[in-house]
């Protein structure tokens, strides 16, 4: 009989793909603390660090009215960095808030489409990030002091590339977290 309760102990709090049973409370302060949590709070503010920067300065005029992509003058450079950067900050938002609700989720059916949803998105944006990272990094390489007077937006410039690159480390991680605290068991 002893046994039996200490059995039930250890499975009180945990349900399918690692969360609470269902209907379970969820304290702020422990989901806050969570590696996936925090993990993706750091995506959040790389994504930020890439869309703002590049919104930001990413842009100069040079004696005139249109305005230039600071990544030798190619648009598409800027473009690419802003979505990125952009739909990363708002699915970390929802990602956030899919694992915040996640213990409320009754079907295990659908626990585990937020899963595998989760999983695939950090692993297909960390490669997107990858690509942003090499494509800001070869635009800028290619970019001639002539083009920015003053090295007008040149800050930005390396931020965006900087955190690109620090952006498919969390966004790895992310999604290996994901498989590791939410194992796929059925």
């Amino acid at each position: 009989m002893e046994t039996l309760e200490r059995e039930s102990q250890k499975m009180d709090g945990v349900g399918s793909f690692g969360a609470g049973r269902t209907g379970s409370s969820v304290d702020p302060i422990v989901f806050v603390k969570q590696p996936q949590t925090i993990l993706r709070i750091l995506s959040w503010i790389f994504s930020l660090v890439v869309f703002a920067s590049i919104v930001n300065e990413g842009y100069v005029n040079m004696g005139s009215e249109r305005l230039h992509c600071v990544f030798n003058k190619n648009a598409d450079a800027c473009n690419y960095g802003v979505f990125v950067g952009l739909v990363g900050l708002l699915a970390c938002s929802f990602f956030a808030l899919l694992d915040y609700k996640f213990a409320s989720i009754s079907s295990v059916k659908d626990r585990k489409k937020a899963v595998m949803l989760e999983i695939g998105f950090s692993g297909f944006w960390a490669f997107l990030y990858f690509v942003s990272f090499c494509f800001l990094a070869n635009q800028w390489s290619r970019t001639t002091p002539d083009e920015l007077p003053l090295n007008q937006g040149a800050d930005a410039a390396r931020a965006a590339i900087a955190f690109s690159f620090f952006s498919i480390i969390t966004w790895v991680r992310t999604a290996k977290t994901s498989t590791t605290t939410k194992p796929l068991q059925i």
